[in-house]
């Protein structure tokens, strides 16, 4: 298990419970009380810190190493029956966007998602969850051919942003974003997006328009990264976690401000402390809004949809 800055009395507190065990299993000297109270020294000290958390830990949290990835989501709910899907057909296959046919239940959905890599090389393989304007065409052709045959779409918001290389500028990076927003606007098929993690920028508004956009509570969606934003404003990193507040990045403040529509709760920790409790949660959330959508009319869903984003920034004095 791994530990962030702001985790280290948890940390401590549990170090102390496994010795305090340890000395009851290996030796005759009853130790049950002592370790009832560090139990419940623990439980307090993790409901003050988790309560009381500040949006730069937050963020902390949405890029935790043990954190549940796309593909970790895809596997839990729909177990063998994904399909995989590859291509943008005219350049290759991103590794960083991946999408395909999956049930979840008795339902039938269309995937997509950016996938960040678990170590090293696999980071490199997935680029960091960065991708190229081959990564959004291909995205787009899966959802244009899930509204062919009337498959609703799932979408799972999780990069630091769109690679920003040469090399992505030259095959069209803003066009590609650009033109996911405008097909994923006046799509005739529910589309459902959830923020498991990082949500940055025009990276994640390419597969971020639907008509419920909803947070993990732990995840952050703003237009720049903290750090990004202090370099640009402060010429340094330093001010990160001021940058952070600035922004409006939490869950709390998306909702608050209706950039989303909702906030699935995580387990006490987060997601990854209790992985199963987090994919039953999700699942419940898409087939409950799945069936508040379904029984909309293409033209109902569309109309919405833009209505929804057409009052967004709306300010009346």
């Amino acid at each position: 298990m791994e530990y962030l800055d702001f985790e280290q009395p948890i940390k401590e507190l549990e170090e102390q419970l496994q010795k305090c065990s340890l000395i009851g299993e290996e030796s005759d000297v009853d130790v049950t009380n002592t370790c009832k109270q560090i139990e419940k020294k623990l439980a307090e000290t993790k409901k003050d810190i988790y309560k009381n958390l500040t949006a730069w830990q937050r963020v902390q949290l949405s890029r935790h190493p043990n954190r549940p990835y796309t593909l970790d989501y895809i596997k839990a709910l729909c177990g063998t029956s994904f399909l995989e899907l590859h291509g943008d057909r005219t350049v290759k296959d991103d590794k960083a966007m991946i999408g395909g046919l999956g049930k979840i239940g008795d339902q039938s959905f269309m995937l997509i998602g950016q996938q960040k890599g678990y170590n090293t090389k696999t980071r490199q393989y997935r680029n960091f969850g960065m991708a190229n304007p081959e990564g959004y065409r291909k995205a787009l052709r899966l959802m244009k051919s899930a509204e062919k045959f009337g498959i609703p779409v799932v979408s799972f918001i999780d990069t630091p942003g769109a690679y920003p290389g040469l090399e992505a500028e030259e095959r069209g990076q803003g066009e590609a974003i650009a033109r996911n927003i405008l097909e994923m606007m006046r799509l005739k098929v529910p589309v459902i997006v959830i923020v498991i993690g990082e949500g940055a920028s025009g990276g994640a508004l390419g597969i971020g328009v639907g008509d419920k956009v909803m947070m993990l509570e732990n995840s952050w969606y703003s237009v720049i990264s903290p750090e990004n934003c202090s370099s640009i404003l402060w010429r340094s990193w330093e001010y990160k976690e001021i940058a952070a507040e600035a922004l409006k990045l939490t869950a709390s403040d998306a909702k608050r401000l209706k950039v989303i529509d909702s906030i699935i709760k995580e387990p006490l920790g987060g997601a990854h402390t209790q992985r199963d409790e987090t994919f039953a949660t999700v699942k419940s959330t898409i087939l409950s809004t799945y069936k508040d959508l379904k029984n909309l009319s293409a033209s109902e869903l569309v109309e919405k949809r833009m209505d929804k984003y057409s009052n967004m920034g709306v300010f009346k004095g």
